[in-house]
Protein backbone atom coordinates (compact mmCIF):
# COMPACT_ATOMS: atom_id res chain seq x y z
CA UNK A 1 0.00 0.00 0.00
CA UNK A 2 1.45 3.46 -0.84
CA UNK A 3 2.47 5.76 1.99
CA UNK A 4 -0.42 8.13 1.17
CA UNK A 5 -2.92 5.42 2.06
CA UNK A 6 -1.47 4.56 5.48
CA UNK A 7 -3.48 5.61 8.50
CA UNK A 8 -1.77 7.87 11.05
CA UNK A 9 -2.98 7.85 14.68
CA UNK A 10 -2.42 11.04 16.63
CA UNK A 11 -3.03 11.60 20.34
CA UNK A 12 -4.10 15.11 21.32
CA UNK A 13 -4.58 16.28 24.88
CA UNK A 14 -7.50 18.52 25.78
CA UNK A 15 -8.90 19.63 29.10
CA UNK A 16 -11.87 17.73 30.45
CA UNK A 17 -13.80 16.45 33.42
CA UNK A 18 -17.13 14.75 33.97
CA UNK A 19 -19.70 15.81 31.40
CA UNK A 20 -23.20 16.99 32.06
CA UNK A 21 -25.93 15.48 29.92
CA UNK A 22 -28.95 17.54 30.77
CA UNK A 23 -32.44 17.85 29.34
CA UNK A 24 -33.08 19.62 26.03
CA UNK A 25 -35.09 22.83 26.08
CA UNK A 26 -38.63 21.87 26.99
CA UNK A 27 -37.77 18.15 26.99
CA UNK A 28 -36.64 15.36 29.25
CA UNK A 29 -33.07 14.40 30.05
CA UNK A 30 -31.31 11.93 27.80
CA UNK A 31 -31.29 8.41 29.18
CA UNK A 32 -28.40 6.20 28.02
CA UNK A 33 -29.50 2.93 26.48
CA UNK A 34 -28.72 -0.13 28.63
CA UNK A 35 -25.32 -1.73 28.07
CA UNK A 36 -25.86 -5.15 26.49
CA UNK A 37 -22.54 -5.80 24.72
CA UNK A 38 -21.21 -9.28 25.45
CA UNK A 39 -18.10 -9.35 27.67
CA UNK A 40 -16.28 -11.78 25.36
CA UNK A 41 -16.79 -9.52 22.32
CA UNK A 42 -15.80 -6.47 24.33
CA UNK A 43 -12.63 -8.22 25.51
CA UNK A 44 -11.68 -9.16 21.94
CA UNK A 45 -12.15 -5.58 20.77
CA UNK A 46 -10.12 -4.25 23.70
CA UNK A 47 -7.26 -6.57 22.71
CA UNK A 48 -7.33 -5.03 19.21
CA UNK A 49 -6.88 -1.47 20.44
CA UNK A 50 -3.54 0.16 19.70
CA UNK A 51 -1.67 3.21 20.93
CA UNK A 52 -3.88 6.15 21.72
CA UNK A 53 -7.09 4.11 21.61
CA UNK A 54 -6.01 2.04 24.61
CA UNK A 55 -6.15 5.22 26.65
CA UNK A 56 -9.85 5.53 25.78
CA UNK A 57 -10.83 2.28 27.49
CA UNK A 58 -13.13 2.81 30.49
CA UNK A 59 -10.46 1.59 32.92
CA UNK A 60 -7.78 3.95 31.57
CA UNK A 61 -9.40 7.13 30.30
CA UNK A 62 -9.99 10.30 32.33
CA UNK A 63 -13.42 10.73 33.86
CA UNK A 64 -16.13 11.70 31.41
CA UNK A 65 -17.91 10.27 28.37
CA UNK A 66 -16.51 9.29 24.97
CA UNK A 67 -17.48 10.81 21.63
CA UNK A 68 -16.87 8.80 18.45
CA UNK A 69 -16.99 10.59 15.08
CA UNK A 70 -16.51 8.82 11.75
CA UNK A 71 -16.89 10.38 8.36
CA UNK A 72 -15.51 11.48 5.03
CA UNK A 73 -13.13 14.23 3.90
CA UNK A 74 -14.76 16.96 5.98
CA UNK A 75 -14.16 14.91 9.13
CA UNK A 76 -10.60 14.22 7.92
CA UNK A 77 -9.91 17.95 7.85
CA UNK A 78 -9.68 18.44 4.08
CA UNK A 79 -10.06 22.16 3.53
CA UNK A 80 -8.85 23.07 7.00
CA UNK A 81 -5.39 21.80 6.05
CA UNK A 82 -4.96 19.60 9.12
CA UNK A 83 -7.18 17.15 10.96
CA UNK A 84 -6.52 19.04 14.18
CA UNK A 85 -8.60 21.82 12.61
CA UNK A 86 -11.49 19.64 11.50
CA UNK A 87 -14.96 20.28 12.86
CA UNK A 88 -14.93 16.93 14.70
CA UNK A 89 -11.73 17.64 16.63
CA UNK A 90 -12.92 21.17 17.41
CA UNK A 91 -16.25 19.78 18.63
CA UNK A 92 -14.49 17.35 20.98
CA UNK A 93 -12.45 20.23 22.35
CA UNK A 94 -15.57 22.34 22.88
CA UNK A 95 -17.29 19.50 24.73
CA UNK A 96 -14.14 18.57 26.71
CA UNK A 97 -15.00 14.91 26.08
CA UNK A 98 -12.70 11.98 25.43
CA UNK A 99 -12.96 11.33 21.69
CA UNK A 100 -12.07 9.09 18.76
CA UNK A 101 -12.21 10.76 15.33
CA UNK A 102 -11.74 8.87 12.06
CA UNK A 103 -12.03 10.49 8.63
CA UNK A 104 -11.60 8.83 5.23
CA UNK A 105 -11.78 11.19 2.23
CA UNK A 106 -14.25 9.92 -0.35
CA UNK A 107 -16.01 7.51 1.99
CA UNK A 108 -19.79 7.23 2.10
CA UNK A 109 -22.36 4.70 3.21
CA UNK A 110 -21.58 2.85 -0.05
CA UNK A 111 -18.31 4.20 -1.45
CA UNK A 112 -15.11 3.01 0.20
CA UNK A 113 -13.04 6.15 -0.32
CA UNK A 114 -9.29 6.72 -0.24
CA UNK A 115 -7.24 3.56 0.29
CA UNK A 116 -10.52 1.61 0.43
CA UNK A 117 -10.65 2.35 4.16
CA UNK A 118 -14.41 2.96 4.03
CA UNK A 119 -17.34 2.87 3.76
CA UNK A 120 -18.35 4.37 7.09
CA UNK A 121 -19.41 0.93 8.37
CA UNK A 122 -15.75 -0.12 8.06
CA UNK A 123 -14.72 3.01 9.94
CA UNK A 124 -17.17 2.13 12.72
CA UNK A 125 -15.69 -1.35 12.93
CA UNK A 126 -12.26 0.25 13.22
CA UNK A 127 -13.50 2.36 16.14
CA UNK A 128 -14.14 -0.73 18.34
CA UNK A 129 -17.32 0.68 19.88
CA UNK A 130 -17.83 -2.20 22.28
CA UNK A 131 -14.48 -1.55 23.90
CA UNK A 132 -14.77 2.25 23.98
CA UNK A 133 -18.43 2.41 25.15
CA UNK A 134 -19.15 5.85 23.68
CA UNK A 135 -22.00 8.03 24.90
CA UNK A 136 -22.46 9.59 21.45
CA UNK A 137 -21.62 8.41 17.92
CA UNK A 138 -21.72 10.88 15.00
CA UNK A 139 -21.54 9.82 11.35
CA UNK A 140 -20.74 12.44 8.67
CA UNK A 141 -21.27 11.13 5.14
CA UNK A 142 -23.42 11.45 2.04
CA UNK A 143 -21.87 13.70 -0.59
CA UNK A 144 -19.67 10.96 -2.03
CA UNK A 145 -22.71 8.71 -2.55
CA UNK A 146 -24.73 11.21 -4.55
CA UNK A 147 -24.91 8.97 -7.62
CA UNK A 148 -25.79 5.84 -5.64
CA UNK A 149 -29.41 4.66 -6.17
CA UNK A 150 -31.51 6.04 -3.30
CA UNK A 151 -32.86 2.61 -2.33
CA UNK A 152 -29.31 1.29 -1.92
CA UNK A 153 -28.25 4.36 0.03
CA UNK A 154 -31.20 4.01 2.39
CA UNK A 155 -30.43 0.33 2.95
CA UNK A 156 -26.79 1.04 3.75
CA UNK A 157 -27.76 3.80 6.18
CA UNK A 158 -30.22 1.52 7.95
CA UNK A 159 -27.57 -1.18 8.22
CA UNK A 160 -24.98 1.28 9.50
CA UNK A 161 -27.27 2.65 12.20
CA UNK A 162 -28.23 -0.91 13.15
CA UNK A 163 -24.53 -1.72 13.44
CA UNK A 164 -23.95 1.18 15.83
CA UNK A 165 -26.94 0.15 17.94
CA UNK A 166 -25.61 -3.42 18.14
CA UNK A 167 -22.04 -2.35 18.97
CA UNK A 168 -22.90 0.53 21.32
CA UNK A 169 -26.47 0.14 22.61
CA UNK A 170 -25.82 2.75 25.31
CA UNK A 171 -24.94 5.49 22.80
CA UNK A 172 -27.01 8.21 21.21
CA UNK A 173 -26.58 8.36 17.42
CA UNK A 174 -26.35 11.51 15.32
CA UNK A 175 -26.00 11.86 11.55
CA UNK A 176 -24.46 14.82 9.77
CA UNK A 177 -25.84 14.42 6.27
CA UNK A 178 -24.98 15.88 2.86
CA UNK A 179 -22.63 18.82 2.37
CA UNK A 180 -23.03 20.21 -1.15
CA UNK A 181 -20.58 22.18 -3.26
CA UNK A 182 -21.33 24.84 -5.84
CA UNK A 183 -23.24 22.34 -7.99
CA UNK A 184 -26.42 20.89 -6.48
CA UNK A 185 -28.02 18.42 -8.88
CA UNK A 186 -31.40 16.90 -7.96
CA UNK A 187 -29.71 13.57 -7.21
CA UNK A 188 -27.88 15.03 -4.24
CA UNK A 189 -31.22 15.92 -2.62
CA UNK A 190 -32.48 12.38 -3.24
CA UNK A 191 -29.37 11.03 -1.52
CA UNK A 192 -29.96 13.33 1.44
CA UNK A 193 -33.58 12.21 1.73
CA UNK A 194 -32.53 8.55 1.55
CA UNK A 195 -30.06 9.06 4.40
CA UNK A 196 -32.65 10.71 6.63
CA UNK A 197 -35.29 8.07 5.85
CA UNK A 198 -32.90 5.19 6.47
CA UNK A 199 -31.66 6.62 9.75
CA UNK A 200 -35.16 7.29 11.08
CA UNK A 201 -36.31 3.81 10.09
CA UNK A 202 -33.45 2.19 12.00
CA UNK A 203 -33.58 4.49 15.04
CA UNK A 204 -36.49 6.91 15.55
CA UNK A 205 -34.41 8.70 18.22
CA UNK A 206 -31.53 9.47 15.87
CA UNK A 207 -30.36 13.09 15.83
CA UNK A 208 -30.40 14.45 12.26
CA UNK A 209 -28.22 17.43 11.31
CA UNK A 210 -28.89 18.30 7.66
CA UNK A 211 -26.58 20.97 6.18
CA UNK A 212 -28.19 20.71 2.73
CA UNK A 213 -31.82 21.23 3.69
CA UNK A 214 -30.96 23.65 6.49
CA UNK A 215 -28.97 25.81 4.10
CA UNK A 216 -25.79 25.98 6.16
CA UNK A 217 -23.54 28.84 5.03
CA UNK A 218 -19.90 28.92 6.15
CA UNK A 219 -16.48 29.87 4.73
CA UNK A 220 -15.23 27.35 2.16
CA UNK A 221 -11.88 26.26 0.81
CA UNK A 222 -11.10 27.04 -2.82
CA UNK A 223 -12.81 23.89 -4.08
CA UNK A 224 -16.18 25.29 -2.98
CA UNK A 225 -17.11 22.07 -1.13
CA UNK A 226 -14.88 21.66 1.88
CA UNK A 227 -14.94 24.13 4.75
CA UNK A 228 -11.94 26.35 5.39
CA UNK A 229 -10.45 26.49 8.88
CA UNK A 230 -13.01 29.16 9.76
CA UNK A 231 -15.74 27.03 8.18
CA UNK A 232 -14.80 24.03 10.32
CA UNK A 233 -14.99 26.22 13.42
CA UNK A 234 -18.47 27.36 12.35
CA UNK A 235 -19.62 23.76 11.79
CA UNK A 236 -18.26 22.67 15.18
CA UNK A 237 -20.14 25.46 16.92
CA UNK A 238 -23.35 24.75 15.00
CA UNK A 239 -23.21 21.02 15.76
CA UNK A 240 -22.56 21.77 19.44
CA UNK A 241 -25.61 24.07 19.50
CA UNK A 242 -27.83 21.38 17.92
CA UNK A 243 -26.57 18.70 20.29
CA UNK A 244 -27.25 21.00 23.22
CA UNK A 245 -30.93 20.96 22.24
CA UNK A 246 -30.85 17.19 22.76
CA UNK A 247 -29.27 17.43 26.19
CA UNK A 248 -25.60 17.06 25.27
CA UNK A 249 -23.60 19.35 27.52
CA UNK A 250 -19.88 20.19 27.71
CA UNK A 251 -17.84 18.87 30.60
CA UNK A 252 -16.15 21.24 33.00
CA UNK A 253 -12.54 21.83 31.99
CA UNK A 254 -9.70 20.48 34.05
CA UNK A 255 -8.66 16.83 33.72
CA UNK A 256 -6.99 16.41 30.34
CA UNK A 257 -9.19 14.18 28.20
CA UNK A 258 -7.79 11.88 25.49
CA UNK A 259 -8.50 12.74 21.85
CA UNK A 260 -7.45 10.21 19.20
CA UNK A 261 -7.59 11.34 15.57
CA UNK A 262 -7.12 8.80 12.78
CA UNK A 263 -7.01 9.80 9.11
CA UNK A 264 -5.34 8.90 5.81
CA UNK A 265 -1.84 10.34 5.47
CA UNK A 266 -1.35 12.61 2.48
CA UNK A 267 -5.05 13.27 1.87
CA UNK A 268 -5.02 16.50 3.87
CA UNK A 269 -1.79 17.87 2.43
CA UNK A 270 -2.93 17.53 -1.19
CA UNK A 271 -6.72 17.18 -1.22
CA UNK A 272 -7.62 18.40 -4.68
CA UNK A 273 -6.45 15.49 -6.82
CA UNK A 274 -7.46 12.42 -4.80
CA UNK A 275 -10.70 13.88 -3.45
CA UNK A 276 -11.97 14.96 -6.88
CA UNK A 277 -11.18 11.50 -8.21
CA UNK A 278 -12.98 9.82 -5.32
CA UNK A 279 -16.09 11.92 -5.84
CA UNK A 280 -16.62 10.27 -9.22
CA UNK A 281 -19.06 7.36 -9.18
CA UNK A 282 -17.49 3.94 -8.71
CA UNK A 283 -18.60 0.33 -8.49
CA UNK A 284 -21.92 -0.17 -6.77
CA UNK A 285 -22.23 -3.09 -4.32
CA UNK A 286 -25.15 -5.41 -4.86
CA UNK A 287 -28.23 -4.89 -2.72
CA UNK A 288 -27.46 -8.12 -0.85
CA UNK A 289 -23.78 -7.26 -0.30
CA UNK A 290 -22.49 -8.79 2.98
CA UNK A 291 -20.33 -5.72 3.68
CA UNK A 292 -22.57 -4.72 6.61
CA UNK A 293 -23.95 -7.91 8.19
CA UNK A 294 -26.13 -6.29 10.83
CA UNK A 295 -29.89 -6.78 10.43
CA UNK A 296 -32.10 -3.77 10.00
CA UNK A 297 -34.68 -3.17 12.70
CA UNK A 298 -37.69 -1.60 11.02
CA UNK A 299 -40.38 0.35 12.80
CA UNK A 300 -43.83 1.48 11.81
Amino acid sequence: MPAAAVGILVALLVTSAEATVGPPSGGSALRPRPQTAGPAQEKRQAASLTGCERRLQPSRRPAGPVLVVVGASITAGVGAGDQAGSWAVLLARQLHWNAFVYGVPGAGYVHSGLGRKGPVAAEIARAHLRALRPALVIVQAGHDDWRVPPELERLRVEQTVAMIKAEAPQARIALLTVFAGRSRPPAIYRTDQAIVAGAMAADPQVIIMDPLVSGWRFPHARDGLHPSARGDAWIAGTVADILRQYGVRPAPAGRGAVLCALSISGAIRAPAGPVRALNRPGPRPAMDSPRVPYPVSRTG
